[in-house]
């Protein structure tokens, strides 16, 4: 079975998602977070058993990570690193490892289309630990990064998020780039989960490899969009 993850940490109700969820990404204070957020975080992903790792983003509190920044591929090393290890620390403190790492917001969008922010990225995640997973959309630039560096990587999908024809996401800017009715997460969660075309906000469908769907817990109805889509996928 296709596993489910979603993006903590960010001031949701993350307790109410965790029973639902195989995989978690923690902020770790580039778009939000901080030392005691983190640790609340992997403890909660802890007590459910659920693989925890790192969602670094550019350092844009103000706008939540969703601004893309211009940056040297050495400045989006030293983000990525930092971000991450903060995480790290916290979770040796608590006899912890993260599984992996998946960037957040604006950059996961950079680094599926930019080969150069994609590299960056691989390589700072392959010089902490190269047996993290590089977690990013499926197909993408940063899956790519991720293999040339190899790495192991987990091609992801989204069932709460609508795609274009090219395979990229519709910007959350757009009307109707969230799906918020559960039984329509459910329905793309599970055209996912059977390698089915799904349709796309711009016309046509497009078929989307994947290894993890992914789902927020800031899109309305959120705590309702994964038990359907949970229970959608345990159906097959």
């Amino acid at each position: 079975m296709i596993e489910l993850n979603a993006d903590i940490g960010e001031g949701c109700n993350d307790a109410g998602l965790m029973p639902y969820l195989d995989r978690v990404s923690i902020a770790c204070g580039g778009h939000v977070g901080d030392a005691v957020s983190m640790r609340l975080a992997l403890q909660q992903a802890a007590a459910h058993g659920v693989a925890a790792g790192a969602h670094p983003s550019y350092p844009d509190r103000a706008g939540f990570g969703r601004h893309a920044m211009a940056a040297s591929p050495e400045e989006i090393v030293a983000w990525v690193t930092q971000q991450t290890e903060a995480l790290a620390e916290q979770a040796a403190q608590l006899g912890l490892r993260l599984s992996h790492v998946k960037p957040h917001g604006a950059l996961y969008n950079v680094a599926a289309r930019d080969p150069v922010v994609a590299q960056a990225i691989a390589e700072a995640v392959a010089a902490l630990d190269p047996s993290l997973l590089l977690v990013g959309l499926s197909g993408s630039q940063l899956i790519q990064a991720g293999q040339a560096a190899g790495m192991r990587v987990m091609n992801e999908g989204f069932a709460d998020r609508r795609y274009r024809i090219d395979g990229q996401l519709v910007s959350r800017e757009t009307e109707g780039a969230l799906l918020v009715d559960p039984e329509r997460a459910a329905q793309q969660a599970q055209m996912l989960q059977r390698g089915e075309p799904v349709s796309c906000l711009d016309g046509g469908a497009v078929r989307i490899a994947v290894d993890s769907i992914c789902l927020h817990g800031d899109t309305p109805n959120a705590l309702n969009i994964a038990q359907a889509v949970h229970a959608a996928l345990n159906r097959g």
